[in-house]
């Protein structure tokens, strides 16, 4: 598990970014792997789950995630569900202490916030498609109808695919120099012609920063680079494996 330094101080807010490591897993599921939407055997994930509650000292069954459809949908959380009534969001926000929200992954970027002051909590899932759809915003736009002001959220960025290693093509290049001119900063050449590298987490950053809220973390880790700590779903692709695991990252407000 991953620490954030700026939530380290926050005595209210328990948080971790997990690893691939610390489960029961097997094979390409190997070892964590806390994806119901997997094709991992469904025992193995609940004890995955049984197991990072452990660590963020909450009930499992309090231990939430999503069904992620890459979009700016924002859910409010007032108790908990089961994970077959997940609602259909990338984002989740809440005031009430004792529910953890956990955040999927395998390349995406997630994404924790916390103003303690206020006891308001988010978590994002933050890709692509839902960083330039606006997703980052509408967390904290929901976090502020709860009662938390910008200058206090504190957000970090956990292990996502590096520019390093994230090659896109043209017509990816284009559409976001279609949504903002500036946006061409975020990109480099590859080695391939017509094809370009993406800086995935500092994009994330920077729409953050944009957003005028107090401090923006990175914790800096490449999920597709480092194979024995992160779930990749484009290692996996480049493999031609047949599917793969999903990390969580999560928070929970104490009383």
């Amino acid at each position: 598990m991953l620490k954030a330094k700026p939530f380290e101080v926050l005595s209210h807010v328990h948080h971790g970014f997990f690893t691939r490591e610390g489960g029961v897993s097997k094979g390409i599921y190997a070892s964590l792997n806390c994806g119901y939407g997997s094709d991992d055997d469904g025992a193995c994930v609940r004890e995955n789950r049984v197991r990072v509650a452990g660590k963020l000292s909450v009930e499992p069954e309090k231990l939430l995630t999503l069904y992620q459809i890459h979009s700016p949908e924002v859910a409010v959380v007032t108790e908990p569900w089961a994970p077959d009534s997940a609602p259909q969001a990338d984002a989740m926000v809440t005031d009430k202490p004792g529910i953890a929200l956990g955040i999927l992954t395998a390349d995406c970027a997630p994404v924790l916030f916390a103003d303690e002051k206020a006891h308001v909590i988010g978590a994002a899932h933050a890709g692509w498609k839902g960083a330039i759809g606006g997703v980052l915003e509408a967390t904290v736009e929901a976090m502020t109808a709860l009662g938390a002001e910008r200058n206090r959220i504190v957000a970090a960025i956990g292990p996502c695919i590096s520019k390093d290693a994230y090659e896109v093509g043209a017509e990816f290049h284009d559409r976001f120099l279609g949504d903002d001119g500036l946006n061409g900063k975020w990109f480099s050449p590859s080695a391939n012609a017509g094809h370009f590298m993406f800086d995935l987490p500092g994009y994330v950053e920077a729409k953050l920063k944009a957003s005028d809220i107090g401090t923006v973390a990175q914790i800096g880790r490449c999920t597709y680079q480092e194979q024995k700590r992160f779930f990749s779903f484009r290692r996996t692709t480049h493999r031609k494996e047949k599917d793969y695991g999903r990390q969580i990252s999560a928070l929970m407000l104490r009383d």
